[in-house]
C-alpha cells in the first residue's frame, strides 16, 4: 500500500469491534480474586468546617475491612495546576484547611469493605459534626473585598486569577468610532454527561507496583499526583487506561485514583470502586459559567476600532484548569479578528460551587459566545451583512492577535467564513415564516471563531512514542508504543495510520500498546485539540529513527523519540503580550433554525461548519468529531440547564439534567473541511475534538434573533427563556 493511501483514508476504528459487542473493557468491567470495594462519603454540604467523624458504627457494621479518613493520607493534597484540593477533608491532616469542605462533591472517608453493598450501607452509618461556614456562591459577590475567603490558607482574596490584555489605546479609540455596542452575557455551567461513570481497580502487580486501572486524559499526571498524595516514588506507581467512556476534558482531574491505590497501599489487596451517577454529577467539575461585558466600537463602514471586555469566571471549589481555560477565554475574547485596541480584564473566582473544570473547548465557548454576539449586533446597528462585517475583520497572516503577536500557524478564518457561507448558500432568500403554521418563524445566523492548540502559555509539551520493527527482507510488523488516551475520540486509529504512514507499511501491519506507564514514557494529555499534531510529530520521530536502525541491518529495529512542540511564552502580567499558543485552528457556521413562539420551542433545522484542521489523516472520523461537537453543544446552547441552590446541585441525575437524544439534535448537520496545512503539524494536521464547538451557541443565538428580532444574551435558549424574551410570560 502506497503512503498516500494511508492518511487521508478513512480506516475503520481499531476499537469499534470491542466497543460494538459490548468485549471492550471498561475500568469498571474488572475483578478479581479477593477483590474489595469501596464507597465514598460525599460532604452534601457546600461549606463547613469539620469538628469530629466517628466511625464506631461504621466500622462495626458488617463486612467493613477499613475507613480512611484524612489523618491516613500521607501528603493530603492533589490538583492539575495547584494542589489546593484535600484528598480526604477531615481533621488529623497535615494539610492546612483540610478539615474544610467547600463545595458538595468535597469526600470525607473512604469505606473498604467485602462488598459493594456492605461498603455503601456503613458510609450512612457515619456521622459527622458539621460547622457550617457563609456559602459563596456568586462569584461577583466573592470578588468583593469584605467576602468570606473559601481558602484563607491560600491569599486575601476569592480571586485565583486575573489576566488582562492592554494593547494599543483603547480610550482613544472609542472616540473615533462611529458605532459602539455594549452588551453583558452570561454562559452557564454545563456537566460533561459521559456515559461511564468514574471507576477504577486497584492492586499489587507482578513488580510490587500500587497499579490503578481507570479512566482518565493523562496517564503519567495521574501517576505523579498519586505518588505525591502517598508519598511514594513514582516509580512504585503504575496507571492503565482501558476502555474509556468518553471523557470531554472531565477526566483531566483526578477521581477514584488515589483513594483506590491509598487502600491497596494499606492492605495489599485489590480495590475497586465505581461511582454513581449522582456521585458523579456533584464529584467532578463543570464547564466554567462566565459573565462577560463588552463594549465594542466601530466605524461607519464596519472596521473594529476598539474592544474593552470584562470577563467573570467562576472557579468553584478548587483551583482545578481555571487559570488555563481562562487564559483560553483572554486569548479568544476579541473572535478571529484584528483589533489594534484592545483592554480586558478577565478573573477566575473561588465559590462554593462544584469546581469548573476542563471541557470541550476549554474557555473558548464562552468568550467566543460574547464575540460573536457583539458582532452580529455590530452588524444590524451598521445595517451590514454578518457576513460582511466578519470578512472585513478577519484575521490574516500578518496581523498580530489581541496578545500582540501574529498566530504562529495559517490563519484561514476568512477561507472558512466564504467556505460556510458558499455551502449554506447564505445569500439565497428564504421565507422567515412557515405559511402552514404562521406561530413558527424560521431564521439564519452566522458567526466564526478559533481555538489553540496545545496547552502552551510556556509550557514546554512533549510526545513520546516508541516503534519496534520486525521482519527479515521487509517489514513485517510493526509494534507502536503510546501513551495517549483513547476517550472515543478515535485517536488510537489515527496513530496506527499515522505511524503505518511513517514506516512505509500497510495499515494492518501495525500494531498499538497503549496507555501504560510501566512501559512507555508520557504522552501528555488527550485534551487541547493537541494529541494528533503530537502523537504524530512523536511517530514520524520514532519511525525515522528505527528505519535507520533497519537500513543498517539492525533486526529487531527499535527507537523511541520524544517530540518538543515549538516554545510559547506566558502573558505579561501587565500588558498580556505573548505568544501564548503554537498552533490554532480555525472554524465559521452558519445554521438555520424554527422558532415556535406559542412555545418557545427551537429546532435547529440545519448547520454547516467549515473547519481548517489542516489535513484530515481520518476523514470519517473528522466527519464524526464534527457532528458529535455540534449535537453535544446544540445540548449546551438549548438544553442542558444546570441548576443549583445555595450550593447543592439539584439537577443531579439525567431526569433532570437533560442532553440530547436523537430527537433533539440538528435535523441536517454539514461538514466541509478545509485543508490548509500547518508547517509544524505531522502531514500538516492540526486538530479538529474542539474546534466545531466553539460557536455553535452564538450561531443559533443570531439565528434566533433573526428569526424573532430578539436579541437574548443567555443561554440555555430554553423555552422558558425564549418566551420570557418575546414578552409573552
Amino acid at each position: 500500500m502506497t503512503a498516500h493511501q494511508i492518511i487521508g483514508k478513512s480506516f475503520p476504528r481499531i476499537d469499534a469491534p470491542g466497543k460494538v459487542t459490548g468485549a471492550a473493557p471498561y475500568s469498571g468491567d474488572f475483578s478479581v480474586e479477593g477483590m474489595l470495594h469501596m464507597k465514598m462519603l460525599f460532604a452534601g454540604r457546600p461549606h463547613a468546617r469539620i469538628a469530629q467523624i466517628h466511625l464506631e458504627q461504621a466500622q462495626a457494621a458488617p463486612g467493613v475491612v477499613a475507613i480512611y479518613t484524612a489523618k491516613d493520607v500521607p501528603v493530603n493534597e492533589y490538583g492539575l495546576q495547584w494542589q489546593d484540593q484535600p484528598v480526604l477533608c477531615g481533621p488529623g491532616s497535615t494539610k492546612p484547611g483540610a478539615d474544610v469542605v467547600r463545595f458538595v462533591g468535597d469526600q470525607i472517608a473512604a469505606v473498604v469493605a467485602h462488598t459493594e453493598a456492605e461498603a455503601a450501607a456503613a458510609v450512612k452509618l457515619i456521622e459527622v459534626e458539621y460547622e457550617d461556614l457563609p456559602v459563596l456562591t456568586d462569584p461577583i459577590e466573592a470578588m468583593k473585598p469584605n467576602a468570606p475567603l473559601i481558602h484563607e490558607h491560600i491569599g486575601d482574596s476569592n480571586v485565583c486569577v486575573h489576566y488582562k490584555i492592554r494593547k494599543g489605546d483603547v480610550d482613544a479609540a472609542f472616540k473615533k468610532a462611529d458605532v459602539i455596542v455594549e452588551g453583558e452575557y452570561h454562559t452557564p455551567v454545563q456537566e460533561h454527561a459521559y456515559l461511564q461513570p468514574e471507576a477504577g481497580l486497584s492492586y499489587i502487580d507482578d513488580e510490587g507496583r500500587i497499579a490503578i486501572v481507570c479512566g482518565g486524559q493523562w496517564t503519567h499526571e495521574d501517576q505523579h499526583q498519586v505518588a505525591h498524595a502517598l508519598d511514594l516514588p513514582v516509580d512504585n506507581i503504575r496507571v492503565i487506561y482501558p476502555a474509556i467512556g468518553g471523557a470531554f476534558g472531565g477526566r483531566e482531574d483526578m477521581s477514584v485514583q488515589i483513594v483506590l491505590a491509598l487502600a491497596t497501599w494499606k492492605l495489599k489487596q485489590p480495590v475497586r470502586l465505581i461511582w454513581t451517577r449522582q456521585e458523579s454529577i456533584i464529584g467532578h467539575g463543570k464547564r466554567h459559567a462566565v459573565t462577560l461585558r463588552a463594549k465594542w466600537g466601530a466605524t461607519k463602514d464596519g472596521k473594529l476600532v476598539a474592544v474593552e471586555n470584562e470577563i467573570i469566571g467562576d472557579g468553584g471549589a478548587y483551583m482545578y484548569t481555571t487559570n488555563k481555560v481562562l487564559g483560553n477565554t483572554t486569548v479568544t475574547c476579541t473572535g478571529p479578528y484584528a483589533v489594534e485596541n484592545v483592554k480586558a480584564d478577565v478573573y477566575g473566582v473561588y465559590t462554593n460551587n462544584v469546581p469548573g473544570a476542563a471541557f470541550r473547548g476549554f474557555g473558548a465557548p464562552q468568550a467566543l459566545f460574547m464575540t460573536e454576539m457583539q458582532m452580529n449586533k455590530l452588524a444590524e446597528k451598521l445595517n451590514m451583512d454578518p457576513v460582511e462585517i466578519r470578512l472585513k475583520n478577519a484575521l490574516h497572516d500578518s496581523d498580530t492577535l489581541n496578545v500582540g503577536t501574529p498566530s504562529p500557524s495559517p490563519v484561514s478564518v476568512e477561507e472558512c467564513i466564504v467556505a460556510a457561507r458558499d455551502r449554506f448558500g447564505w445569500e439565497n432568500e428564504r421565507p422567515k415564516t412557515n405559511v402552514e403554521a404562521p406561530y413558527l418563524k424560521r431564521g439564519q445566523g452566522f458567526a466564526a471563531g478559533f481555538k489553540n492548540i496545545g496547552f502552551s502559555f510556556g509550557y514546554q509539551e512533549t510526545c513520546w512514542a516508541k516503534i519496534e520493527l520486525y521482519g527479515k527482507g521487509d517489514v513485517e510488523k510493526v509494534i507502536l508504543h503510546h501513551a495517549s488516551a483513547e476517550v472515543g475520540q478515535g485517536t488510537h486509529t489515527v496513530m496506527v495510520q499515522m505511524a503505518a504512514e511513517a514506516v512505509g507499511v500497510s495499515f494492518d501491519k501495525v500494531q498499538l500498546l497503549a496507555s501504560d506507564t510501566a512501559t512507555m514514557g508520557s504522552a501528555g494529555s488527550v485534551s487541547a485539540s493537541r494529541m494528533t499534531f503530537m502523537s504524530g510529530n512523536s511517530i514520524r520521530g520514532a519511525a525515522d529513527l528505527a528505519l535507520k536502525k533497519w537500513e543498517s541491518e539492525e533486526r529487531p529495529a527499535i527507537a523511541e523519540f520524544t517530540y518538543f512542540a515549538p516554545k510559547t511564552t506566558p502573558f505579561d502580567p501587565q500588558t498580556g503580550y505573548s505568544t501564548p499558543n503554537f498552533a490554532y485552528a480555525w472554524v465559521a457556521q452558519a445554521a438555520e433554525v424554527e422558532v415556535d413562539t406559542e412555545t418557545g420551542q427551537v429546532r435547529v433545522t440545519r448547520i454547516v461548519s467549515a473547519d481548517d484542521l489542516g489535513k484530515p489523516i481520518n476523514p470519517t472520523l473528522v466527519e464524526g468529531q464534527i457532528e458529535g461537537a455540534i449535537v453535544q453543544a446544540q445540548g449546551y446552547a438549548l438544553l442542558e440547564d444546570y441548576k443549583t441552590r445555595d450550593g447543592r446541585v439539584l439537577t443531579d441525575q439525567f431526569s433532570t439534567y437533560l442532553i440530547p437524544t436523537i430527537r433533539d439534535i440538528p435535523e441536517k448537520i454539514e461538514s466541509v473541511i478545509l485543508e490548509i496545512p500547518d508547517p509544524s503539524g505531522p502531514w500538516g494536521a492540526r486538530g479538529v475534538g474542539e474546534l466545531p464547538y466553539l460557536i455553535v451557541a452564538p450561531v443559533i443565538g443570531a439565528a434566533i434573533h433573526d428569526a424573532t428580532g430578539v436579541w437574548i444574551d443567555q443561554f440555555p435558549f430554553t423555552p422558558e427563556r425564549v418566551l420570557r424574551a418575546l414578552g409573552k410570560i
